[in-house]
């Protein structure tokens, strides 16, 4: 079936409700649909006892959500856009991601946080940040970033069914794409990668829109006698490693992109990572692709600027291929 990015995690989240009775939804303005329309038609559908809006206080709602999930219960919170998690990281970060270890294991914490990131339409600095890298820094926290339809109705279900917090990341500029869409039964794991294009001379890994302008950009060095294999990485946090590795050993050359600012970024970890495992595999340095050290312009043509671009990958790709040096 093809829907819309928006549609697909609306549906992951209808199914899921539908699945199970003790996922409920809360957030700001969750029953009129959130910012973007998301949860729309759900209090209709599940009533308000399980679509519940709240005050304007993420610290708060995500402690609620928090000791809901240790009674048994499995939130999915919506914070509308990343640059407002920092007021609710004393809840995440110090109790929800912790609670399970110093509990000793008594404790579960099934809890997913449903946010926004990303650059995109000038929304300017407190509304268009990439953060992704703080939460997969932490011990008991996971993080997925999906860019397809297929994989944002699928990973929502993964997260909604974990035992552990979730940081479910959309990005806003990809709500309106289409693709098709997995059978309702069917989860899409946290931790494992997807090879997105087959190509030999040089690995591409990216995620959530990146992804979109990483396989624009193989395409376009395809035009040039490149042959790119393009890895979507799908989850920060766990990070599939062994995928990329099996990619780096066959091409030989990677390439990372994010959006998030370069410095301290998950595509420094990725490196890290192939470089200690893979290094006699690599026949040029890695080579890591992200926005520069600043807040997110609201400018139009800074904001352009500011995101990688497809001329950037190609040009990152073409600098780690030999035959083009």
């Amino acid at each position: 079936m093809e829907t819309t990015y928006l549609r697909a995690i609306t549906l992951g989240l209808q199914e899921e409700m539908t699945r199970d009775p003790t996922v409920y939804v809360l957030g700001e303005d969750v029953t009129f649909g959130g910012p973007f329309g998301v949860t729309k038609g759900l209090v209709e559908t599940f009533g308000e006892r399980r679509v519940l809006n709240t005050p304007i206080s993420e610290e708060t709602v995500t402690g609620l959500a928090i000791g809901a999930a240790t009674c048994g219960l499995r939130p999915v919170v919506e914070l509308m856009f990343m640059d407002f998690i920092p007021l609710a990281m004393n809840q995440l970060v110090n109790h929800g991601a912790k609670l399970h270890y110093m509990s000793g294991g008594q404790l579960k914490v099934p809890l997913t946080v449903r946010t926004v990131c990303g650059a995109g339409g000038g929304w300017g600095a407190h509304h268009s940040q990439s953060l992704e890298a703080w939460f997969a820094h932490v011990p008991g926290l996971k993080v997925a970033m999906p860019a397809t339809p297929a994989d944002a109705r699928g990973l929502i279900k993964a997260a909604i069914r974990d035992d552990n917090p979730v940081v479910f990341i959309e990005h806003r500029s990809l709500y309106f794409t289409k693709g098709e869409t997995p059978e309702p039964e069917e989860v899409i794991p946290l931790g494992v990668a997807r090879v997105a294009r087959t190509g030999s001379d040089c690995t591409v890994v990216a995620a959530s829109r990146m992804l979109l302008t990483a396989l624009d950009a193989a395409g376009d060095l395809e035009t040039q006698g490149l042959s790119v294999e393009v890895i979507d990485l799908r989850s920060i946090f766990p990070l599939d490693l062994e995928t990329v590795v099996a990619s780096v050993t066959k091409t030989h050359r990677l390439v990372i992109c994010h959006e998030a600012v370069l410095t301290g970024g998950w595509g420094g970890e990725l490196a890290a990572r192939v470089q200690e495992v893979a290094m006699d595999e690599l026949d040029a340095p890695v080579v890591r692709i992200g926005a520069p050290h600043a807040p997110v312009p609201g400018s139009p043509p800074l904001e352009k600027s500011y995101v990688p671009s497809r001329q950037r990958i190609v040009d990152a790709v073409l600098s780690v291929t030999d035959r083009f040096r």
